[in-house]
């Protein structure tokens, strides 16, 4: 009788272990089938959509389009051939799979697809203000980390196939505002930010330095200002406006702004300093690079250089605009940027919902405060005239490129108004070459957010 009762455990337990290998066998297949298919020559795409519905990727490709539907935003979006690897679609491919283990592949019926923050009326309207120059533009919603324009230059139509990619255009099938650029003057915000959480707001707005044209550092380096025959004495409000370098060069120099404090601030920022490891901002699985920069010694010409934003100094416009969001929302935290708002599953559920985040605090709310004011006053003093109808707070740059052969402008800023929070940055490539400049893009860029 005992032995009938041990057999009957023993079975119990074979049994039990069958089951839960079955269970973990049926859930392991349907976890990993989409994967599979997705790597299978049978695989079809769902959609992707902007903010109001319109399409940004066809995956069935059987839509019709006007010439060039895709051409504003082809290098973000991307597509599934393999040639463009940080976009959103090959970033987030299995997310458009018109698959599932119980309903097998959904041909011509499928609702996959990706709902993205983007407002391509918008991109398309900042493509065409570039008038074929060269550059990228972009900006987002600080309150809520929503994408709004993400546009590039060169850019291309996926849709329309393209073939010789290594004899393309440098740029044209990625986005730049993903990637390191010399910052310019635009540079200059970290270095106020830097000096207001160093030395605090008394302290920095009781200085003034003079500017001659040209002031010869501690290594008797000349740094030039811009404006050859000088500005005079300034404040710290003064040199923002007129972006002089050489008050910015004594800045850094000035006993009260020690370097190893500049370092631990500009690390805090997101700076790779010196020899740090690079990192990466993921944006739904895009990697943006972060900041980079060398510093070595406060009377040196190139860490003087990079805190105005040359020497080895580079910035992606995404990062410069995030700067701007922990600056207009006066938290001193950043809103972390998004492309997906939601997703949808085969049957057109939604399966996934994403929403705003912000990162860490990267400086104090009263220095926020402080640069917000300076940044809104700049606006109010400079830029009513050309980029009119706005409240902004906003910085210029001038970034010398080519070994000084060529000069891109930038643009970073925000709008100072809760009903429009949107910060942007501008570039605009080889600003001499173009009949365009970048406030009448970021004017086209507002005016199609805000209309």
């Amino acid at each position: 009788m005992k032995s009938i009762r041990r057999c009957q455990h023993v079975i119990t337990v074979f049994l039990l272990i069958f089951i839960a290998g079955m269970i973990t066998l049926v859930v392991k297949i349907n976890k990993e089938a989409s994967f599979y298919m997705m790597n299978s020559e049978k695989h079809e795409l769902g959609m992707v959509y902007d903010c109001r519905g319109d399409v940004l990727f066809d995956g069935l490709g059987q839509g019709q389009y006007e010439e060039g539907h895709f051409l504003d935003i082809g290098n973000l979006i991307g597509d599934d051939n393999g040639q463009m690897d940080n976009t959103l679609v090959a970033q987030n491919i299995e997310l458009l799979n018109n698959y599932s283990f119980s309903a097998g592949l959904v041909k011509d019926g499928g609702k996959a697809a990706i709902y993205t923050t983007l407002d391509h009326n918008a991109n398309r309207a900042v493509y065409n203000a570039y008038q074929g120059a060269r550059g990228c533009a972009v900006a987002y919603n600080y309150k809520t980390g929503e994408l709004l324009v993400c546009t590039s230059l060169p850019n291309i139509d996926p849709t329309q196939g393209y073939e010789d990619t290594e004899n393309m255009e440098s740029g044209t099938l990625l986005s730049k505002a993903m990637y390191g650029t010399v910052p310019g003057s635009t540079q200059k915000v970290s270095t106020v930010i830097s000096a207001l959480e160093i030395m605090g707001q008394e302290k920095l707005f009781s200085k003034s330095f003079s500017c001659e044209g040209q002031y010869i550092n501690r290594e008797g380096k000349p740094i030039d200002c811009h404006q050859t025959w000088g500005h005079g004495e300034q404040n710290i409000q003064q040199a923002v406006e007129n972006s002089c370098n050489p008050f910015f060069a004594q800045l850094v120099e000035d006993p009260d702004m020690p370097l190893s404090e500049v370092k631990r601030m500009y690390t805090k920022l997101g700076y790779a300093v010196n020899d740090a490891k690079p990192e990466y901002i993921d944006i739904d699985g895009i990697q943006c690079e972060k900041a980079s920069t060398t510093l070595t010694d406060s009377g040196d010409f190139n860490t003087q250089w990079g805190c105005i934003g040359q020497g080895d100094t580079l910035v992606s416009p995404i990062q410069l605009m995030m700067w701007e969001s922990a600056i207009a929302n006066g938290t001193g935290k950043m809103t972390m940027p998004h492309l997906i708002s939601k997703v949808t599953d085969v049957y057109g559920d939604v399966s996934e919902v994403r929403g705003t985040s912000f990162s860490k605090q990267v400086f104090s709310s009263s220095t926020a405060s402080t640069v917000k004011q300076i940044l809104t006053t700049n606006g109010a003093n400079h830029y009513t005239g050309s980029i009119p109808g706005y409240s902004l707070g906003i910085k210029s740059g001038t970034a010398q490129v080519k070994n000084g052969d060529e000069e891109n402008a930038l643009l970073v800023g925000f709008v100072d108004d809760a009903s429009h929070p949107i910060a942007f940055c501008v570039l605009l490539e080889n600003k001499y070459s173009t009949p365009v400049s970048a406030e009448q893009i970021t004017k086209t860029m507002l005016d199609a957010l805000c209309g």
